[in-house]
């Protein structure tokens, strides 16, 4: 028997373009019965955004063989047979070795990539052709147990208020599942450790403003019923899942961006792949403007002088990280050492 397959026409920048997708009533998400072919319909649906949200960027695939349920795994370089239309560049990782990393120009791209089962897509905060210097802040507002995303809402709201301090205009949008993602468009002129202290700076101070209601602590044991601000998107080959991303969730939940006037009245679980065309046709993209007036993080950079000359310095890196020079001990305070 012949193989299953449709091919769809992506539009695009360099004009349309014919996109396979074998396995087309593969279901990805059991619940909703959402298959496949429905995603990449998704994905056409919101291209232009999705594209100029996430394009041009390195990019990492979550890619569900199986559907959500199933295993999963991620891609960072083209695999074989890739289109001539997606391309990679180099990029350095964290161990400092270098290897080339996908990019997607274009929503045929991202249909694409769908073909080879990717749920998740997730952007680099920096340009393909300058990876090292990101031109997005990004921070991560966490809800812990004991909280939800009206408990992330305020906290996004001052943070917003905090960044406009120091001259950076922020973005919002859902993490697509409790959580919320706020961004800061920036000049692309420092490399990922001066962004992450200006990231460190902007969260000490957010906490220090609302010490009941948010947390810089790493460890959850030590976060309490309190909404984690997490530093540790900020680090090179750390990354969010991009705006118009579907989540792997059992209700096909989406990143969806918001304009801040809605953000107190939006319920993030009616943010969904079948939802969000025709909310994005009706009311536009809250995000297209999102790099027109790129700021500096000069005055987060002098918050962070401010922290260090008080002898707040370093935050604990991620686990797999090389050790970094002035970070604390990485070990769970419960398992510390006592000493006598």
């Amino acid at each position: 028997m012949a193989s299953e397959a449709v091919t769809l026409t992506v539009d695009g920048p360099q004009g349309a373009r014919e996109v396979r997708i074998s396995s087309p009533s593969r279901v990805l998400w059991p619940e909703p019965g959402i298959t496949k072919l429905d995603l990449a319909h998704y994905i056409v649906d919101v291209g232009a955004a999705f594209v100029a949200a996430n394009g041009d960027r390195p990019v990492s695939l979550q890619r569900f063989p199986d559907g959500i349920g199933g295993e999963q795994f991620f891609s960072k370089n083209p695999p074989k047979g890739a289109p001539e239309y997606v391309r990679a560049v180099p990029v350095v990782y964290p161990s400092g070795r270098s290897h080339p990393q996908l990019v997607i120009d274009e929503p045929a791209g991202a249909v694409w990539a769908v073909q080879m089962n990717t749920v998740v897509f997730h952007p680099w905060p920096s340009r393909a052709e300058n990876s090292d210097n990101p031109d997005e802040l990004r921070i991560d507002l966490d809800p812990q147990p004991g909280t939800d995303f009206d408990d992330a809402i305020p906290a996004a709201i001052e943070l917003r208020s905090l960044l406009a301090e120091v001259g950076l205009t922020a973005f919002v949008k859902t993490s697509g599942n409790r959580g919320l993602h706020v961004f800061a468009p920036i000049e692309p002129v420092h490399e990922f450790l001066e962004v992450r202290h200006a990231v460190i700076a902007a969260v000490r101070e957010l906490e220090r403003r609302m010490p009941k209601k948010v947390t810089t602590a790493w460890w959850k044991e030590e976060r309490g019923e309190r909404v984690f601000l997490d530093f540790n998107q900020a680090n090179r080959d750390r990354t969010m899942a991009g705006a118009y991303s579907p989540r792997a969730l059992a209700h096909a939940p989406v990143s969806c961006p918001l304009d801040w006037e809605e953000l107190e009245n939006t319920d993030p679980k009616l943010l969904t792949i079948g939802t969000v065309p025709e909310r994005l046709k009706n009311t536009g993209d809250p995000w297209a403007r999102i790099h027109d007036e790129p700021g500096t993080i000069d005055g987060l950079l002098g918050w962070w002088a401010r922290d260090v000359a008080a002898g707040l310095g370093e935050l604990p890196f991620p686990p797999d990280f090389p050790k970094m020079p002035g970070e604390p001990p990485r070990v769970q305070p419960s398992r510390a050492r006592t000493q006598p």
